[in-house]
This record gives C-alpha cells, structure tokens and sequence, in this order.
C-alpha cells in the first residue's frame, strides 16, 4: 500500500501496461497461423484523470491518443479489442474500489462503440488498478491461439488496498499474465522505482513522446519476433539437428513452444517465429537433455538461440545370433546412479558426446564404464554370443547358479526356478557353478554341485540323476 504523500507526488504520471494473457495449457507451434491478437484497453477515469497536462485535461489527452489507436487498429486483420474502464461510475469521497466495469467486449468491428463510449466518460472516483488487473482474464472470451493484450491507461498508483506488481507477479507465474511495460509521463525519479516491479518502464514527459512510445508499445506487442536455434557441435557448429525442442515460460514454467528442430534445404536451422513478450527456459531433449536459461528475445531483430549439444551414436549388440534381441540397456552418465535412457540391443541410440555407463541385463549382469560417444561417430559395444544351460533333474528344489573365477572362488548370477524339473538360461561364456537340493528331502545332504563350461553358440546339458 502506498502512502498518501507517494500518490500526491505522481499525480501527474500516465502509465501505460502492457500485458498479455495466455491460456493456462497453451502450447504453441511454428506454423504459419497467425494467431489472433485481442487488446483490451483498461481506461483510467479516476478525479485525478481531470488535471491538467499539456495544455489540456488529462483525460482528454489520453483519450484522444486512445481513439487514435484504435483508429490504426481498426483495419489490421487478426486483430480485435475491448475496453475497461475504472473510476468512472463512483465520484469521490467516499472512496469505492470497486469501480472497474467491462464497458465494451470483445467483438469483430466493434471500434465505433470503443470510441462512442470513450467520448462521454468523465473522471470522477479512485484508482483501483489492482482490481481491474484481476478481473481483466476474465474480460477475454475462450480462446486456445489468441494472444491477448492488456493495454492500461492511468495516470497515477494504486489509490485502494491493493498491490498491482504483487498482482502482477503472482499472475505471471501462474502463466495468465506476461510482462508488462509502463510508460510514465513526468521526470520524477520515484516513478522507475514504483513500476518496474510491474514490468519495464519507460519516460514520455510530453504528448508527442507520448503518442510515440505508444507506437513503439503496440509495434512490440503486435509483431512477432524471428529467432532460430543453433544445436552447436563439438567444433561451435550449428549442425545438430531432429532434436525435439521446448521453449518453457520462465516465470510460470509452462510450455510455450514445442517443436522438432530442423535444418532448412541449406542447412541452416529453420527461422521460427517468437513471442518476444516472455523470457523463456529453452530445452533440447538430446540425451541427457542440455538447456539454457532467461533467453530474452529482441524485437525488429533475428535472434540467435544457441545450445551446446554435441551428438554421436551407440550401438550395443552380440556378434552374431539373436538370444539377446529386445533385451534393454540401462544408459547412464559416467560416475552417476541415474538412468538417463533404455536402449534395446541391437539398436541404435543418439547420445551428448563423453563418457556412459551401460548396465546390460544379461546374465552374468554385466557393467560396462567408460563407454565414450563422440562427435557424429558410432560407437559399437558388441558382447559374446551367449550359449545355452539346459537344467534338468527328476526333482524339484531351490537351484543357485554361480560363475566361477580364475582364483577357485564363486560369484552369485542368479537364482532358478524352484518346482520346475527341467529350463534353460542363456550365459556368457565361461565357467559355472549350480547347486540343487532336492524339495522332498529336507536335509542339507541332499544337496547336488555341479560344475560346467558355457560356450558361445553351444547348448550345454547339465543334469542330475
């Protein structure tokens, strides 16, 4: 809440916000659709709107800026516009802050009402600009690929209880609001200090500075911004590509963008078109996926979005048959328990050049460290063909199953089947160990060792009689 000394000094500001209000879910795609763009113009008509400014009220001043506006607005295509007016309906005192209204909706070729009701509005009550922030969603009609603009025009600070920068804040991160930009009329140094907490600020002490920085507002709201994403290589070269990239509001966290990178027919990555009204979090789902923060468009440029992402391929397969086919592949980092991607045998993957550790389900389980990827070149892990183990016994029981070391000792793999007379298992070459013992006899003497070698594409029988 500001104090009453505060609001006398800025009595003579005109601020112009710029917002622009999004649906919740939207995700928004590189086409060649031009959305809608609605303008909902918030109209200050408090008391102090009838000083004087200029050589004139202030009222009439920005009302006749406004109906020039919305004289240029009129005849661009996708474009619409509504208005809300605030202290116009209550004089002072008593104060209401409750005085906002939806004077005109949104509606094709309603231009001729904005003005006729623009013409016979007077000030009369308090600001409550807060208020009229919190009802302006609300003003917009459902829309999924609108962009909706808030245009406010008022000529000081919040005069009721509420906070229009917490209102803003808070709606920005919930995704309903984006930045805003205020244009202040007057030197005071206290202005920059009470709007910039809104949005960005901008100083127009006359009326011709004021209708032209209106232009510039408009221009930056209404005309989209090019940009392309460079996916750097190994050598700082934009030849990465096919990589879905997504571009996250980074004050709400939600998608924006969501789009499959491409490279033009001269191998250029493709221009997109931009809403230079957000900051955004930019994200390359390679894998793992990289990203980069607070990326800021500038508007009347081509901007240039770079991301490291250094790419080669991984292919894990057997030297020959097909036992292992459909087994997945745990991929993780070098050094890091987190698994960053399942690879199937056999195929191949696409990885951040440096260094994986790969967990391959085979038995015996095996870890693989180290594994480097680099730089559009594919590396082959192959593994030996296993063999089969053939178990067979007249009795069932609980089985153990171990590999045997160079060094006479023995290394768990894997439990079998209890109940089950007769199965089979594929296993890597090299020396085993199985123990049974029999379900039916319930002593520890009746427990069968066997030992045997596993041979690459041979079947070994081991049975117990």
């Amino acid at each position: 809440m500001y104090s009453q000394s505060t609001r006398r000094s800025l009595i003579c500001l005109i601020s112009i916000t710029l917002l622009t209000i999004l649906p919740l879910n939207a995700q928004e795609v590189t086409t060649g659709y031009v959305p809608k763009s609605r303008i909902l113009f918030i109209f200050d008509a408090s008391n102090s709107m009838a000083g004087a400014w200029d050589g004139a009220r202030k009222i009439d001043v920005a009302r006749q800026v406004l109906v020039d506006m919305v004289d240029s607005l009129e005849g661009m295509p996708n474009v619409e516009m509504g208005l809300r007016v605030y202290g116009h309906q209550s004089p002072v005192p008593p104060q209401d802050c409750s005085d906002t209204k939806l004077e005109v909706p949104f509606s094709p070729n309603n231009a001729s009402r904005i003005r006729q009701k623009l013409r016979f509005i007077n000030p009369k009550g308090t600001t409550p600009i807060a208020h009229s922030l919190e009802l302006a969603p609300d003003d917009f009609p459902p829309c999924k690929n609108c962009r909706n603009i808030i245009l406010l025009i008022t000529d000081g600070v919040e005069a009721c209880d509420g906070d229009p920068c917490e209102v803003s804040i808070r709606l920005q991160k919930k995704g309903i609001i984006l930045r805003p930009f205020v244009i202040g009329i007057g030197n005071d140094p206290g202005f920059r200090e009470t709007f910039n907490c809104i949005g960005e600020y901008y100083d127009a002490p006359t009326e011709e500075q004021f209708r032209e920085v209106l232009k510039v507002v408009i221009t930056h709201a209404l005309n989209a911004t090019s940009a392309q994403v460079n996916l750097l290589d190994s050598d700082q070269r934009p030849t990465e590509t096919d990589v879905n990239v997504i571009f996250y509001d980074e004050l709400s966290g939600r998608i924006r963008y969501n789009m499959i990178h491409t490279l033009n027919n001269r191998g250029n990555p493709d221009t997109l078109s931009l809403d230079h009204m957000s900051s955004y979090r930019g994200v390359a789902q390679t894998i793992p996926p990289v990203q980069t923060d607070n990326v800021s468009l500038v508007t009347g440029k081509h901007n240039v979005i770079g991301l490291d992402a250094p790419q080669g391929y991984m292919q894990v397969k057997t030297g020959r048959g097909k036992a292992y086919d459909n087994e997945k592949i745990l991929v993780k980092r070098a050094n890091d328990p987190g698994t960053i991607n399942v690879q199937v045998m056999g195929t191949i993957g696409k990885y951040l050049v440096g260094k994986y550790d790969l967990v391959i389900p085979v038995y015996p389980l095996m870890l693989l460290e180290d594994v480097e990827i680099q730089q559009s070149y594919t590396t082959t892990v192959e593994i030996p063909e296993p063999g089969l183990a053939v178990f067979s016994s007249p009795y069932s029981g609980p089985w153990a199953l171990y590999q045997l070391t160079n060094d006479g000792d023995q290394i768990w793999v894997v439990n079998l089947r209890e109940n089950v007379k007769s199965q089979q298992l594929y296993l890597q070459p090299g020396s085993y160990r199985v123990v049974l013992r029999r379900s039916d006899l319930k002593s520890t003497a009746y427990s069968f060792v066997r030992d045997f070698d596993i041979d690459s594409g041979k079947t070994q029988n081991i049975e117990f009689k």
